[in-house]
């Protein structure tokens, strides 16, 4: 009798396996390996479920460049963004238990809450934070919160003072602080933080024994990444940036294995191993779409008609099928995450650099096999699409490296762009002259130095020591031959809004 059963669990063991897509049966792993070396990918993780089982949690690669330790399925990676799902999910559970209202004022929990404008304030509601339609542009703001020394609830406070760049609920603009404020609104109504929280009523019951929300937890594993950029083509390792205050957009650190039962409960109508983590119900409200992201039009997914934003997930439709999905980008991390509920399907790739369409590219691809969509290589189309900005850049990159080479005169003294420069919205920073090198310094970034060169023509660039910020325009307003203001700006990936800043005196 023993035998048998051996025999019988053999044989559902090989029907699971050949009912796969032969993509992932036979060339999986081929592909991995193939498409990181093209687009010079250190480590990755990837996980796949479906019909409530965990059918892959695998790591490629390694953990560091040049280093021999390797990813597997246990490793961490900052998931940044991918934290918003979590965090849109405890608010909808807790207005299920009714101690939070979505559509309530966010002043009736925050009574300090303010936006730039007095009538957005009086209208906000904890929903539009969670659906990112209060006005800002995508990322606005993040130049001063991003890896910055300002506690939660600075962040939160500085809203007050960013000026929207649209109306208020009038279009789509991801907005990283609105997501902190959500977050900051449950110490409001339980007794405890929002880290706690995410912990107590996800992480624990569904076994997540490997996540948290720590930058010192990150930093302390012993299977951690190490974050990754590509400078001038080559794989360039980053020091872990602290986001402990982005907390409800972006602070947390998971692993595939773990991030895979978080799944598992999405596609179970909220149930993990028998037990409920989140009604159903619950889930259902964080899915339902609030507010629209784009209408595309044609591309790679020619089936794709709308995508749009509910709390904390994105959702399109393709090829008859509404999936949800959500990224998350960090410094050195880009992450993806996506469901299909009616194919009973969820796909999680994590990669450790910055500077890759591979995190999305196989997400999409094994979604693709599953749906029995004609196989093309969505690595390739994405890398193909992608060539021509790649060369352009690297050609404008060689001739401003060319220009900086000739060390050209400045139009005025060093010493005349020397001193103190105000933004309303961010604070103070300094231009100082070193030596016959000036050098920017922020007063909320102070491990960010910024190196300016002059390109000629009174053009300048910022060279930042934290690669993350690129190498930008930095601009200089001179009235009278006196130094006025200067504009300042870091790469899109942080925010895509140059800013202004006037001379003011030192004390």
């Amino acid at each position: 009798m023993k035998k048998i059963h051996i025999a019988l669990a053999v044989i559902c063991m090989c029907t699971s396996v050949l009912a796969q897509p032969a993509f992932i049966n036979d060339s999986l792993d081929t592909y991995i390996q193939r498409e990181m070396k093209r687009w010079n990918i250190p480590g990755l993780s990837v996980a796949i479920v479906k019909d409530g089982k965990v059918l892959l949690t695998k790591g490629y690669g390694v953990r560091e460049h040049g280093k021999p330790a390797k990813v597997n399925e246990y490793t961490l990676f900052q998931i940044a963004s991918n934290s918003k799902a979590f965090t849109g999910t405890a608010i909808a559970m807790l207005d299920a238990e009714k101690r939070v209202k979505l559509d309530e004022k966010v002043t009736t929990y925050l009574p300090w809450f303010r936006l730039y404008d007095a009538g957005s304030t009086a209208q906000c509601t904890v929903r539009d934070l969670l659906c990112h339609r209060i006005g800002l542009q995508t990322f606005q703001g993040d130049f001063l919160n991003w890896g910055s020394t300002l506690s939660r609830k600075q962040i939160i406070e500085r809203m007050a003072l960013t000026r929207p760049v649209y109306p208020f609920r009038y279009t789509y603009g991801y907005c990283n602080a609105g997501y902190i404020t959500a977050g900051e609104i449950i110490p409001q109504v339980t007794d405890t933080t929002w880290d706690d929280f995410v912990y107590h009523r996800f992480f624990k019951p569904l076994k997540m024994v490997h996540t948290n929300t720590s930058y010192t937890a990150m930093l302390n594993d012993t299977n951690a990444c190490t974050p990754h950029t590509l400078v001038k083509g080559n794989i360039t390792t980053m020091p872990l940036a602290n986001i402990d205050n982005m907390a409800a957009s972006a602070a947390v650190n998971s692993c595939v294995a773990d991030m895979s039962r978080w799944l598992i409960m999405q596609l179970n109508k909220g149930m993990f191993e028998g037990k409920e983590v989140v009604p159903n119900k619950v889930l259902q409200e964080t899915r339902k779409s609030a507010m629209i992201v784009s209408d595309p039009q044609g591309g790679l997914f020619r089936t794709r008609h709308f995508v749009t934003y509910g709390l904390g997930w994105r959702s399109y439709d393709y090829e008859g099928r509404r999936i949800f999905e959500h990224s998350g980008g960090a410094n050195g991390f880009v992450t993806k995450t996506e469901f299909v509920p009616e194919e009973n399907l969820g796909v999680i790739v994590y990669t450790n650099t910055d500077a890759n369409s591979l995190y999305d590219a196989l997400c999409k691809q094994i979604i693709e096999a599953y749906m029995n969509v004609p196989y093309r290589n969505l690595s390739e189309l994405y890398y193909k699409n992608g060539q021509t900005q790649r060369t352009a850049d690297a050609l404008a990159e060689n001739q401003r490296d060319s220009l900086m080479r000739l060390n050209s005169k400045t139009p005025l003294p060093l010493n005349a762009y020397t001193g103190c420069y105000q933004n309303e919205f961010y604070g103070k920073v300094w231009v100082r002259n070193e030596k016959g090198i000036l050098k920017l310094y922020f007063e909320h970034h102070p491990k960010n130095v910024g190196t300016i060169r002059h390109l000629g023509n009174g053009n300048f660039v910022a060279v930042y020591s934290d690669v993350t910020c690129g190498v930008e325009p930095f601009g200089v307003t001179v009235t009278n031959g006196t130094v006025d203001s200067i504009q300042v700006k870091v790469n899109d990936f942080i925010d895509y809004i140059t800013y202004d800043f006037k001379r003011v005196s030192e004390k």
